[in-house]
C-alpha cells in the first residue's frame, strides 16, 4: 500500500499549471489570480495553457491509478484508490512547491474516471446543471465531487467499504481546499460564472 501511495503521489505532485506558465510566461502563476496553480488560475494568464493544464492534471491522476492497477495487486482494487487519494494529495500539497498547490478538481476527475468512468459522467452532469443554474464554477465543482461516492455506490461501480472510504477522503481533501470559496459563497461575495472562471 505504501508504494501506491508513493507513486500516486509523486504523479499527482507534478505542478503541470506552474511548470506551463513559467516555460512559457516566465511568471510565477502563484503569484496571481487565486495563488494555486490548477487550471483555473493559469487560465487567467493565458485560456490554452489553463486548458492544457487541465488535461494533464487529469491524466497525471488517470495514471497513477492504472500503473497502481496493473503493478500492485490487480486483483485487489483497493490499491488503485490508495493510488487516487495520493494522487489528489499530491496536487493538493506538492513536496516541491513547499505544499502549496491546486484543488484537486481535474487531478481527481482523472484518478475517478478511470475507478468508475459512469459515475463520472453523472457527476459532469451535475457540476453542468448546477452551474447553468447557479453560475458558481466552486459549487459545481464541490457539489459534483461530494456526490461521486454516492453515484458509485448506487451506480454498483464501487461498493465495498474501504474503497468508498478512501474515495471519501479524497473528496473531503477537495472540499476543504475550496475553504475560501465556501467562505466567499456563505457572505455572497464569490463570483459567478460569465463566460470566463475567475
Amino acid at each position: 500500500m505504501l508504494a501506491s501511495a508513493l507513486v500516486g503521489y509523486l504523479l499527482g505532485s507534478i505542478p503541470f499549471g506552474y511548470l506551463l506558465v513559467r516555460v512559457f510566461h516566465g511568471a510565477d502563476v502563484r503569484t496571481t489570480g487565486s495563488g494555486n496553480i490548477g487550471a483555473t488560475n493559469v487560465a487567467r494568464r493565458s485560456p490554452a495553457l489553463g486548458v492544457l493544464t487541465l488535461v494533464l492534471d487529469a491524466l497525471k491522476g488517470a495514471a497513477a491509478v492504472w500503473f497502481a492497477q496493473k503493478a500492485f495487486f490487480p486483483a485487489d482494487r483497493t490499491w488503485a484508490f490508495v493510488a487516487a487519494l495520493a494522487a489528489v494529495a499530491g496536487h493538493l500539497f506538492p513536496v516541491w512547491l513547499r505544499f502549496r498547490g491546486g484543488k484537486g478538481v481535474a487531478t481527481g476527475l482523472g484518478s475517478f474516471l478511470i475507478l468508475a468512468p459512469k459515475s463520472v459522467l453523472l457527476a459532469i452532469g451535475i457540476f453542468i446543471v448546477l452551474v447553468l443554474v447557479f453560475r458558481y464554477v466552486s459549487l459545481g465543482s464541490m457539489a459534483a465531487a461530494a456526490s461521486f461516492p454516492l453515484l458509485a455506490f448506487f451506480t454498483h461501480e464501487e461498493r465495498h467499504p474501504r474503497p468508498l472510504a478512501l474515495l471519501a477522503c479524497a473528496v473531503l481533501l477537495i472540499i476543504v481546499k475550496h475553504h475560501k470559496n465556501i467562505r466567499r459563497l456563505l457572505s455572497g461575495a464569490e463570483p459567478k460564472f460569465q463566460g470566463k472562471t475567475r
